[in-house]
């Protein structure tokens, strides 16, 4: 029924408990889960998992915040693992300006080199971006990443943000804020059309309520299938369909 696009399962928060955490998702109608790398070892235990669970699949990136370090030979082995099995999309890239642990121009040249592998293996783009909208609409813009789209996961802009990425076909998720009762996305849920619509945790951070405060986990994406149906005036069966349908032709999940 639900395919949660963005977690990460291989976080030390799940070491002991994951295999309770996948028998709860399967419970609560996961049909899958994206476990989302953002560095090289991080991407080499997400695709691990997934070869080990039918239900999850990986994505493999380096993130802004890890990007300081990163060198040629991460690129490297970032671009072979994204060649393996159920590797579905390149991610998590892209620019966070918020507490800047890696240089703007170190951030820049990694989401470069990365969306450059998501061309030359054809594979979507999961992105993180935290006030930094100007600089990778640009950065997107200029290396033709439309070409291979992708999701901006956990969105945090405008509405003229949100019509700029719309306008050029991006998916775009939200997170368990939207259940927060002194945060309002109405307008920007109410903007997004549902063919463009994925849902996501991103566990084990931004857990909704009424876990507001605890990990995270697949499972509860379905209380933020029901905060957003309720926004969309439809029903959380409608939502799970449309999203369901989106992830998988997004990322190419077959048999899912």
């Amino acid at each position: 029924m639900y395919i949660d696009t963005h977690a990460h399962l291989q976080f030390e928060s799940f070491d002991a408990d994951f295999e309770s955490v996948i028998q709860r998702a399967i419970k609560h109608h996961i049909d899958a889960i994206l476990t989302i790398g953002t560095d090289v070892a991080s991407s080499e235990r997400a695709i691990a998992l997934a070869k080990k669970f039918a239900i999850v699949f990986a994505a493999v990136g380096i993130h802004p915040n890890d990007a300081a370090d990163a060198g040629e030979q991460d690129f490297s082995s970032i671009k072979k693992l994204a060649g393996g099995e159920k590797v579905m999309a390149i991610g998590e890239v892209g620019l966070d300006y918020y507490r800047l642990y890696t240089p703007k121009d170190k951030q820049e040249e990694a989401l470069r080199r990365q969306i450059a592998i998501a061309h030359s293996l054809k594979l979507p783009l999961i992105i993180h971006d935290r006030e930094a909208h100007e600089d990778i609409l640009n950065i997107l813009n200029e290396e033709n990443a439309d070409d291979v789209g992708g999701v901006f996961h956990s969105f945090s802009g405008d509405i003229g943000f949100l019509e700029s990425i719309l306008a050029k076909n991006y998916h775009v998720s939200f997170t368990g804020p939207v259940t927060f009762k002194n945060v309002n996305y109405n307008k920007l849920i109410a903007s997004v059309p549902l063919e463009q619509l994925l849902l996501e945790t991103d566990s084990p951070f931004l857990a909704p309520v009424p876990f507001r405060g605890k990990r995270n986990e697949p499972a509860y994406v379905r209380y933020i299938a029901e905060k957003i149906a309720q926004i969309k005036g439809i029903t959380v069966e409608k939502l799970a369909q449309a999203t369901s349908a989106n992830a998988r032709n997004l990322f190419q999940l077959k048999d899912v």
